[in-house]
């Protein structure tokens, strides 16, 4: 059985991307392989990962990786996760179908540590319906 290869790109690879690939993996299970990767690299976000152990997947391995890692692999699918990264996706030579949706960043939430950490939730939450749909409608 051939694995689909899918990449989803965000601006820093430490948030938005690294949740989008830990439910990816999830709901996609041994159908495909997903890479995360950022036109720049912030790290992994300690919030993120929290946020993400709160409903039980564990992103606490994933390292922030930068797209020209991935230059030679030939993906199958690319979804961008925001639209900073749309705009500055460097051009891929690949058949890859391309996939767009843009999640509001949670790393620019304010207010109490509880404030900022439902504002995680919500993005994650919104990100695990679509990469729920995603899966079922193209895997």
């Amino acid at each position: 059985m051939t694995h689909k290869k899918i990449l989803v790109l965000c601006t820093g690879n430490s948030c938005r991307s690294q949740i989008a690939q830990g439910y990816l993996q999830y709901f996609a299970g041994d159908k495909a392989k997903i890479y995360s990767a950022g036109v720049e690299t912030h790290g992994v976000n300690p919030k993120a990962i929290a946020t993400m152990q709160e409903d039980g997947i564990d992103i606490s391995n994933h390292t922030s990786n930068n797209i020209d890692k991935y230059r030679n692999i030939a993906f199958d699918f690319v979804i961008t996760v925001c639209d900073n990264a749309k705009e500055r996706c460097p051009f891929f030579p690949t058949t890859a179908k391309k996939f767009h949706q843009n999640f509001p960043d949670p790393t620019k939430a304010t207010g109490s540590g509880e404030e900022v950490m439902q504002q995680f939730r919500q993005v994650r939450r919104q990100i695990k319906d679509y990469c729920r749909q995603f899966v079922m409608e193209n895997l």
